[in-house]
């Protein structure tokens, strides 16, 4: 049953994934305001994968209204549509995700922003970029402990991640997100959060596998603003820490 299960929302998954890309594509033709429609397609694929997975989100604290700079703990590829199902705005995506059939070009024309996480001199670049989103009024997320882990704790963050947010004193938002399985299921550190060695297409299925889960995702009630890069990766840091649930 379980495979079963995995099987057929694997499928689902993929075929919602084309069929709302291909809307994208053609509609963008003939639709001016290209921002706005890209919103729409994000959500819409967003939406379509907390449904499909049977991810039921719970949030707590106030959600930020974009324009916005977030940071949040990493856990898994399930954290981009739990987050975009209640907060509007891109992401900052690993540059490898680039090269990657197919999904690279959907990640790029959704407005995500590359950047290269090993080649510090890219982050400048990226943190340009970053500005433009904000200055266009779109909710800009980043994951600034630079991998996803198993949930047993916060990484330290990144402080490079954060310099451009540093020098323009942006206040920049935070939460924290975790995931918890039924009793019986397999433990969301294992279906939920990628942080091993396993392919992605096989943690996938293992994922799809699992007849429920729930996604907590808390905000803090203020953002944070410093001048000195360091402070403000420890200060988000230990905020973030105090608002996570360990996962089990």
């Amino acid at each position: 049953m379980r495979n079963i299960r995995a099987a057929f929302r694997f499928s689902l998954f993929f075929v919602s994934t084309i069929a709302v890309y291909a809307l994208w594509f053609v509609a963008r033709f003939v639709i001016p305001n290209k921002q706005y429609w890209r919103q729409v397609i994000f959500q819409m694929w967003s939406d379509a994968f907390v449904r499909i997975s049977r991810m039921k989100v719970e949030t707590i604290g106030p959600v930020p209204k974009a324009p916005f700079f977030l940071v949040c703990n990493h856990l898994s590829y399930a954290d981009i549509p739990a987050l975009r199902h209640v907060v509007e705005g891109v992401f900052v995506a690993k540059g490898e995700i680039r090269n990657w059939f197919l999904a690279g070009r959907m990640v790029g024309d959704m407005g995500n922003i590359f950047i290269d996480r090993q080649n510090h001199r890219d982050i400048p670049r990226a943190g340009r970029e970053i500005i433009e989103k904000l200055d266009e009024g779109e909710g800009v997320i980043i994951f600034p402990e630079g991998t996803s882990t198993k949930g047993e704790e916060v990484l330290p963050f990144n402080s490079s991640f954060l310099e451009f947010a540093a020098r323009t004193d942006l206040p920049v938002s935070y939460c924290s997100i975790t995931y918890q399985t039924p009793i019986g299921e397999i433990p969301a550190s294992e279906a939920v959060c990628w942080w091993d060695d396993t392919v992605f297409i096989n943690h996938m299925f293992r994922y799809f596998s699992v007849s429920e889960y729930k996604a907590i995702i808390n905000f803090g009630d203020e953002p944070v603003a410093n001048p000195n890069r360091k402070k403000l990766a420890r200060e988000l840091h230990d905020k973030v820490v105090e608002k996570f649930i360990p996962v089990i």
